[in-house]
């Protein structure tokens, strides 16, 4: 059976909302991706009594119990001293930890002061976990069954320490490595997905099957257990085998990061270029595909056409065909992505027109009504699509339609709309 573990943020600061709990979501997708169910979250203030009573329901529940915050030096940084005692674990001083907390002050040419030593304090017999980037180490422990981690509060030492120590630590869980594969989808919902799927989900053991939304997305995980790789890969390589049998070109990658990403590689694997003009996303597209490295080599550029004179003037789309069609529609969206193409030297072009909102545009067209166009040299192809929820999903959903549109066109997909 899979572990599972429960997430206990320390911090008064969390529960005022003076800052938001990043810790927890950086912990939680390092956990997913080696196969550790997280069930619950818990957030609790800087009182030892309430952080030992969180421990103490999270020993009910959880195998691995990881706690963020609350190891710096000040009074109430009282993480370590509570968790210990909540599992009858002494406080043992370490020198070498005290060495690295004087060296981290002397060479920044700070002023250390005694309080800082208290965290040299380590619960004994823990396994300690460097920080790179602070002061305050981390460590974990086995007490009554469970596994019990520590990390720092501050996001940049606790996202460090996750790569450094938490992952590499759990990775051994008995004896095995655990191991998966992101299969990313554009173009089915999560509950579709997971409908699609359930009977593969329950019957699956070791590889398991998960899915995920993710930013208008959705991601199945493949997770194996095994000695190494290789042994891994065996296992899970039928059942991603199933998933493409199903889903065919839905699956835009294999752990890919991006729908940009995808893209970007295929025209560099191509050879071939492409150039965007947008509308009602701002830009967004153009600021998506440069996001990715080695961009320059296959983008020529973007325009961003927000007004029917920009749209005329640099892009080209003739002024009547906006009094006859108006500016959302098929043709402008054509328009936009066949000129841009010619005037930037482009194989593909992207033309995009709509609707963000809020609220209808002055013609009746609705709020999330987007017209997407692609054109290459053998032809072009339109999306129309009716989006939903807010002005910046509608905006990412649009520039993420327009480049599965382009993933399509270069794949050969059947079906590029």
């Amino acid at each position: 059976m899979p572990y599972t573990a429960e997430i206990i943020a320390v911090g008064t600061e969390l529960l005022l909302g003076n800052i938001v709990n990043t810790d927890a979501r950086d912990v939680s997708v390092a956990l997913a991706q080696l196969g550790i169910n997280v069930f619950f979250h818990t957030v609790v203030g800087d009182n030892p009594a309430r952080v030992k009573a969180a421990v103490a329901l999270a020993k009910t529940r959880a195998d691995i119990i990881i706690t963020t915050g609350g190891l710096g030096p000040t009074y109430d940084d009282l993480t370590k001293q509570t968790v210990a005692e909540a599992f009858g674990k002494a406080l043992v001083f370490n020198e070498a930890e005290a060495e690295k907390i004087r060296a981290f002050f002397h060479d920044r040419n700070l002023e250390i002061t005694e309080n800082n030593f208290a965290q040299a304090y380590l619960p004994e017999g823990c396994v300690i976990f460097d920080n790179g980037v602070g002061t305050a180490p981390g460590c974990a422990f086995e007490a009554e069954g469970k596994r019990i981690l520590m990390l720092p509060g501050p996001p940049r030492e606790c996202r460090a320490m996750i790569e450094s120590g938490l992952v590499p630590y759990l990775k051994t869980l008995a004896g095995e490595e655990i191991f998966s594969h992101n299969i990313h989808i554009f173009g089915m919902g999560e509950s579709a997905v997971e409908t699609r799927f359930r009977g593969v989900m329950e019957r699956s053991v070791n590889p398991t099957l998960a899915p995920y939304a993710k930013d208008g997305e959705t991601m199945l995980r493949v997770t194996a257990r095994a000695e190494n790789q290789a042994a891994a890969d065996a296992l899970m390589s039928p059942v991603i085998d199933l998933v493409r049998a199903e889903l065919g070109d839905l699956i835009y990658g294999i752990d890919t990061d991006t729908l940009e990403n995808t893209v970007v590689t295929l025209l560099r694997e191509r050879g071939l270029t492409l150039a965007a003009a947008e509308s009602c996303t701002g830009g967004l597209l153009a600021k998506r595909v440069t996001d990715v490295p080695g961009a320059s080599r296959v983008f020529r550029g973007g325009v961003t056409a927000y007004t029917n004179a920009v749209k005329t003037a640099l892009v080209g789309v003739p002024a009547e065909l906006i009094e006859t069609y108006g500016v959302v529609s098929e043709q402008i969206a054509q328009s936009l992505a066949e000129n841009i193409r010619e005037r930037l030297g482009a194989d593909l072009g992207i033309g995009i027109t709509g609707v963000a909102g809020p609220g209808a545009d002055e013609t009746g067209n609705p709020e999330g009504r987007v017209f997407v166009a692609l054109a290459a040299r053998d032809g072009t192809w339109t999306r129309k699509l009716d989006l939903y929820y807010d002005r910046e999903r509608i905006r990412a959903m649009a520039a993420s339609h327009a480049l599965d549109m382009a993933r399509r066109y270069l794949t050969g997909a059947a079906d590029v709309v």
